[in-house]
């Protein structure tokens, strides 16, 4: 086979398998957004008794995190791995506060029943109004949206006060190749930061969960 020869069936190959991919069959991809929390060295933890209760998941759809549309028509299709997805965000938000909270601190937190934190400082509850993604396949490129809705209340006992924060936010990329990390890792950065963002328009202040300065200005 002349050397012409093998560059057309290379690219024939190419093609085929650019095609293949083309099409989807309507599956159900399962994406792990579990994180295993850093160690970190644990010399002082904040006094503060910090609660969390389990999320409630408010999406309109909760059959799915989100939809690829193929190239030649057809869908592939991202749900959670493992816990559901609010069980999952629940998990994350405590493991970032007990390695790296407010103040980069070790905070005292523990994720409880709705209901069973009577002797917690503060409880933090919260509600997902979105967070999904959205990739839309073309010749040779995909585009990847994510987007995320959170609200997060924190009733604080030492004086009946409450604070709630709604975070938003969203990414977008465009890759040559597809993969299921494309989506995951996007949905998980999506995530850090709405959870960064809580820290950051955050501050604990008398044992109690108060706006930031910079976020009351905002």
């Amino acid at each position: 086979m002349t050397q012409s020869s093998l560059r057309v069936l290379g690219g024939a190959i190419m093609m085929a398998t650019v095609l293949a991919g083309c099409r989807g069959t309507g599956e159900m991809r399962y994406l792990d957004l579990r994180e295993k929390p850093p160690m970190v060295q644990v010399t002082d933890i904040e006094p503060v008794k910090i609660a969390i209760e389990p999320f409630e998941d408010k999406r309109t759809d909760k059959s799915r995190l989100g939809t690829r549309t193929h190239l030649w028509g057809g869908a592939t299709h991202f749900d959670v791995s493992g816990d559901r997805l609010a069980g999952v965000i629940t998990q994350r938000l405590a493991d970032r506060l007990r390695t790296r909270g407010w103040r980069d601190r070790v905070w005292n937190v523990r994720v409880a029943p709705a209901g069973s934190a009577a002797d917690a400082d503060i409880i933090i509850s919260g509600q997902i109004q979105d967070f999904s993604a959205t990739v839309k396949s073309r010749a040779f490129s995909s585009i990847i949206d994510t987007t995320s809705r959170f609200t997060i209340q924190a009733k604080n006992l030492v004086d009946r006060s409450t604070t709630i924060r709604t975070i938003e936010g969203g990414r977008s990329r465009t890759v040559f190749w597809l993969s299921e990390d494309d989506v995951r890792e996007q949905l998980a950065a999506t995530l850090k930061d709405g959870l960064d963002r809580l820290i950051t328009d955050t501050t604990i202040d008398s044992k109690a969960l108060r706006p930031a300065r910079r976020s009351l200005q905002e």
